[in-house]
Formats: structure tokens, C-alpha cells, sequence
């Protein structure tokens, strides 16, 4: 998944958007045929290495991605936009919506959004070490001599990738389409090839052999299972990048490459796995003529950057989402492209999946090593997706309570099997993941809880802004002194005085000529309406109260929205902005006591600066502080 601006199918052709969505929405399923039937034979899942049990397998994963993909996502979730967004926390979005009038549930199903949105950490990690890792891991098979530098050179590779992203991808973006689509046609190419030889492979189109699988393994279905899974990840980036590219192209990438290319693939190695067991050590790269090998290791390779590439800028989009929810304090953004504004890069989360990434090909050492890592955090991810979505059809949709319950309970089934196979895997590095998102939950968690209280505190010691500027009229009242400027005060409460404006007039015992009190608010849709974006309230007394909107989605700039109020006519020569900024002192009470109190402290400590966030001109910008005991 990439950060993109979204761009309307309308506006540019549809073949146009299709190769595009290719290089984004793709790269990450797309590479899982380097490990997948690997790991479906590998010791531990007990499955043995013959003829009806390669047609089972791989009847079991060509139906998986009819299933689960194609049927759930292509078909189903992509109906599910949210003004015309797509994704988990749109979704959430969507579902809390449907629910406003029960807002415990709302906040719930809004909660739960955000722990799936956690989730999407744990694969932007494993995703780029698992990718390049099993890429590089043809390296043996060019020279059986470079088995020690496999994770040496992945590492090099990785570090690289994140060195540049600060560049953003504009200028190599455009060779992802191309790229990915070269890929799959290899891919479905040399499968071909050995279908063609043997042809016995293609009784796994019959979705029986996949049921007779399944059923034979018994309770060590969860084993085998729990690698299947490996080639369904990377379906959620088809929903996730719906606004982006729109339900069209993303459909016909998929219905006419993307699944061909994988189903053959599968269908290919199943083919010469029968042919020849000993392919088992890497059935990707025996695919190729030796000759070819080296050539398929430079497009793998590629392939794993570019499937890097979109969960790296995934995480960017779903940190900054979130951070505009309300569940993470500001984080530094810049802006990579002067023209795609969903072009960003974010040096705090860059510098932690990069530690993260590096960590996890270090500590697991090959791709089947984090194999066992992988699909834990993927399959509660589409459970999650599943039981908002029943929200949706049932709530917002209005669709009968028979149909609704019924979808839910066909994938929600399915989810939970496929989730519970991957859970089998657990101690075996399943933990990881989830031990991850569970940590970054909690801190959103405090984070919430503590701006409420903080707020929360604000209140009870403001004063009421209407009762001032009511006072600055009344009878026997000294008039400060007015500086012929204009002030603007971005605060989280609009319904008291700011603290930057109290302490101005205190120590500089001045007040400006205009003040506006600007509130920023983000609601629960991706994108607000220029038209509907300010609200504005004329108080009297050279004051005014506005209201800003923007989607979760967007990147708020205030200076911008501002400018185009005609009623306030602001002069950016004449126009200084305030800024009044907390000091935290942990203390007691609010529900949050102790080590929740003290992290809450440091996130503020922490946070990024209220001025760059809003893309205010740093040149006018004052910032006046206060000291606050929670």
C-alpha cells in the first residue's frame, strides 16, 4: 500500500490506473510464491512430499485465492467504500458511524478499527524481511558458496530502501506498474511450463481435492493450513488502496494478471514437485533453467523492494491517519512530491520499522524462520475486516438480516480457521506481531485517555470565551490595548479563552485588533468537502470563532483553509500565530495512575510540533506555555 493522493478513475484512463494499481496494491501478494509451497512441505507440517498431496495443497491454495480473495475482497469488501476510501480504519469509520446513536458501540467498533490498523505494523516489518529475504535466498542456488552472505546482503538491501525513502518515490514510482506486471507474466510463463509437462497438476482445479486434503490432515490441518495462509497475504492492500485507484482497476489487475499469474505459478511448482521431490529446497527458483535463475533472482528481488516499498508508505498513511483520530500524538511529516500530496515520509516511523525490519532478518535468519511470524497478524486482520463489515452491510447498508448474517458467518468461519491455523505458530515467532501491535494498541490506548483528560482539565480551568469578550465591553472595564495585527489561535477547546492569549495579555498587557479562535477537528470520513470545510461565528469585539474540518485522511493546512473564508480576509504579512503549548507534570487521577500517567507525560514530552503539523509559516508563529498537573 502507498500514500497517494486519491485520484478519481474518472480522470485518468482506466488501463492507466490498472498498471498503476499493479505496482502498488500487488506487490506484496504477489511475492508470496517465493516461500508458500515451501513451507507447505517444509518438516513441521507433517505433509508428505507425493503426488495427491501436492494436487491437494495446491488445490487448497488456488481455492484460497478464489475464496478469500476474489469472492471476499474483489467482490464483497471493495463494495465497502467510504466516500470512496477504502481501508481498515475507513472502515471502522464507516461502521462507527452506522452506530452514532449507540455510542458505546460506536467507540467500540471505532476501537477495534484501530487495533486492526495495529496490525498493519506487524506486516510492514515482516513483509519487506520476509520478501527480500526469500529473493536473496536464490543467491544459493547461483553460488552454493554465498549461503553466508544471504542475510548480510538482505540487510543491505533493506537499509537502502529505507535510506531513501526520505526522497520520496515520485521519480521510481512510475517503474513499479511495469515492473509488477513483468512479474507476473514470469510468473504465470514458467508455470506454464511445467504444467505443460505435467499435466496431472491441473486436477487441483477441482476444488474436491482441496476438501479431501483438508479432511485427511485431521487435526494437523492447522499446520499445513497455517502456510497456505502465506499466500493470501497482501489481500488486504486491495482494500486499503481502493480510494487510490478505484473498485475498477483493481478488479480488472486482479481478474486478468494478478490471479492468473499466481494460480499458475502455484500450479507450476505443484507440477514440478511431482516431477522432481528434490525441487523441495527451493521450488521457486527450480522453476527457472539454471541459465535463468540469475535473471528471475534481479526481477525477485525488484519485486520484494516494490512489495517493501508499499507497506512502508502503507505505515506512513496508516500512522498519520491515526495521529488525526486521535489515537497518537503528532509525529514530524514531510512532504515528498509538490504535486501528490499523499506523498509523505516519516522520519520517526522510517527509523523504527527500519530497526524493526533489520531486527526480525537478523533474529530469524531465513524466510521460513519468519514464515512461522507471518499470517498471525494478516488473518485477525480480516477477521476484524469481516465482523466490521458485517456493521456495514447490515447497518448502514439496511441489507436483510439473513444475507448479512449469512456472508459474516461464511468468511468470519473461514477467518477464524485460517486465524487459528496461524496461531498454531505462536511460540514459533506468531508472537511477534502481535506482542507489537498489542504494545502500540496500549499507547493509543493512553494516549486517548489522557487527551481527555487533559482537556478535560482545561475545562473545568478556562474561562468561558463568550464571557470574556462579553467583558471587554462591560461597564467600567479598561479596555487593553489593541496591536493592529491580526492573532490566530488554533486550540482544542473553542469554547474557552486560549492560555496563549490569557498569558499575552498578562505580561505583554496587550490584545489584538482580530483575534480568531480557530478549532481543528477531524471527522470520521476520509475527506471533507471544500465547501463544508470552515465554520465561522462572529463574537463581537474583534473576535471570531472557527471551525475547521478535515477527513482522517487529509493533511490539515490551517493557513490555507483559513485564506479561503472571505468573512475574515487574513493578511499573511499582518496575521501572527499563537500557539499555547502543555507542560505535563504527572499527578494523580482521570483513571490514569502510575506507568500510564508517566508514558502519557513522555508522548506530549514527545510530541511533534503543533505548527509543522498544521503547515503553520514558522516565521510568525509564538509559542506561549503552561504548566498542567494531570
Amino acid at each position: 500500500m502507498e500514500t497517494r493522493a486519491p485520484v478519481s478513475p474518472q480522470r485518468q484512463a482506466t488501463g492507466a490506473l490498472t498498471l498503476a494499481a499493479l505496482g502498488v496494491v500487488y506487490g506484496d501478494i504477489g511475492t508470496s510464491p517465493l516461500y508458500t509451497v515451501k513451507e507447505v512441505f517444509a518438516p513441521a507440517t507433517g505433509v508428505p512430499l507425493d503426488a495427491p498431496h501436492l494436487v491437494g495443497a495446491v488445490s487448497v491454495i488456488v481455492w484460497a485465492l478464489v475464496l478469500v480473495v476474489t469472492l471476499k475482497y474483489v467482490l464483497l469488501i471493495l463494495r465497502a467504500d467510504h466516500h470512496g476510501e477504502g481501508g481498515g480504519l475507513a472502515l471502522a469509520a464507516m461502521a462507527a458511524n452506522a452506530m452514532t446513536a449507540r455510542p458505546r458501540l460506536s467507540r467500540a467498533l471505532l476501537l477495534m478499527g484501530i487495533f486492526g490498523a495495529t496490525l498493519f505494523y506487524g506486516d510492514s516489518i515482516i513483509t519487506p524481511a520476509i520478501s527480500v529475504l526469500g529473493a536473496m535466498e536464490g543467491l544459493t542456488l547461483v553460488a552454493p558458496g554465498l549461503q553466508a552472505w544471504v542475510v548480510p546482503i538482505t540487510v543491505v538491501i533493506l537499509l537502502a530502501v529505507f535510506a531513501v525513502q526520505r526522497f520520496g518515490t515520485a521519480k521510481v514510482g512510475r517503474w513499479f506498474g511495469p515492473i509488477i506486471v513483468l512479474w507476473f507474466v514470469v510468473l504465470g510463463a514458467v508455470g506454464v511450463l511445467h504444467i505443460v509437462r505435467e499435466p496431472a497438476i491441473l486436477a487441483a482445479l477441482n476444488p474436491l481435492h482441496a476438501w479431501l486434503f483438508l479432511a485427511e490432515r485431521g487435526w494437523h490441518v492447522f499446520a499445513a493450513v497455517g502456510a497456505i495462509v502465506l499466500a493470501l497475504t497482501g489481500a488486504e492492500a486491495l482494500y486499503a488502496d481502493l480510494g487510490h485507484f478505484g473498485r475498477r482497476p483493481i478488479r480488472l489487475a486482479w481478474t486478468f494478471l494478478v490471479f492468473p499469474g499466481l494460480a499458475l505459478n502455484y500450479l507450476g511448482q505443484g507440477a514440478l514437485l511431482i516431477a522432481d521431490p528434490k525441487a523441495i529446497e527451493n521450488p521457486f527458483y527450480r522453476l527457472f533453467p539454471d541459465a535463468w535463475v540469475l535473471p528471475a533472482l534481479v526481477l525477485a528481488t525488484l519485486a520484494a523492494i516494490i512489495a517493501s516499498q508499499a507497506v512502508i508508505s502503507g505505515a506512513y498513511s496508516v500512522t498519520q491517519q491515526a495521529v488525526q483520530l486521535g489515537f497518537l500524538p503528532r509525529l514530524a511529516v514531510r512532504y515528498t512530491s509538490a504535486r501528490e500530496r499523499g506523498q509523505i515520509y516519516m522520519p520517526a516511523v522510517n527509523a523504527a520499522l527500519a530497526v524493526g525490519v533489520v531486527g526480525a532478518v537478523v533474529a530469524f535468519g531465513s524466510s521460513s524462520a519468519l514464515a512461522a511470524a507471518y499470517g498471525v497478524a494478516v488473518t485477525l486482520t480480516m477477521l476484524v475486516t469481516t465482523l466490521l463489515t458485517y456493521v456495514v452491510v447490515r447497518h448502514a447498508w439496511r441489507l436483510p438480516l439473513p444475507v448479512a448474517l449469512g456472508a459474516t458467518l461464511f468468511f468470519g468461519l473461514m477467518d477464524l480457521a485460517l486465524f487459528v491455523a496461524c496461531a498454531a505458530k505462536f511460540m514459533d515467532g506468531g508472537w511477534f506481531p502481535i506482542a507489537l501491535s498489542a504494545l502500540l494498541f496500549v499507547l493509543m490506548l493512553i494516549w486517548d485517555r489522557g487527551r481527555a483528560r487533559l482537556l478535560a482539565l482545561q475545562r473545568e480551568e478556562g474561562l468561558p470565551l463568550e464571557a470574556f469578550v462579553a467583558s471587554l465591553s462591560a461597564p467600567g472595564v479598561t479596555p487593553p490595548h489593541r496591536a493592529a495585527r491580526t492573532a490566530v489561535y488554533p486550540v482544542a477547546d473553542p469554547g474557552r479563552v486560549p492560555q496563549a492569549l490569557l498569558h499575552n495579555l498578562k505580561h505583554n498587557q496587550v490584545l489584538h485588533e482580530r483575534n480568531v479562535v480557530v478549532n481543528v477537528v477531524f471527522e470520521r470520513v476520509p475527506f471533507v468537502a471544500a465547501a463544508e470545510r470552515a465554520t465561522v461565528e462572529t463574537l463581537g469585539q474583534g473576535f471570531w470563532r472557527v471551525r475547521l474540518a478535515f477527513g482522517f485522511m487529509e493533511q490539515p493546512d490551517v493557513p490555507a483553509a483559513l485564506a479561503a473564508v472571505p468573512a475574515l480576509a487574513l493578511s499573511a504579512f499582518e496575521t501572527s500565530w499563537f500557539l499555547s503549548r502543555s507542560t505535563l507534570s504527572p499527578g494523580s487521577g482521570g483513571g490514569l495512575r502510575g506507568l500510564g500517567l508517566r508514558v502519557f507525560a513522555a508522548m506530549s514530552r514527545n510530541a511533534g510540533s503543533a505548527a509543522g503539523f498544521l503547515r503553520l509559516p514558522a516565521n510568525t508563529v509564538v509559542e506561549l506555555g503552561t504548566r498542567v498537573v494531570l
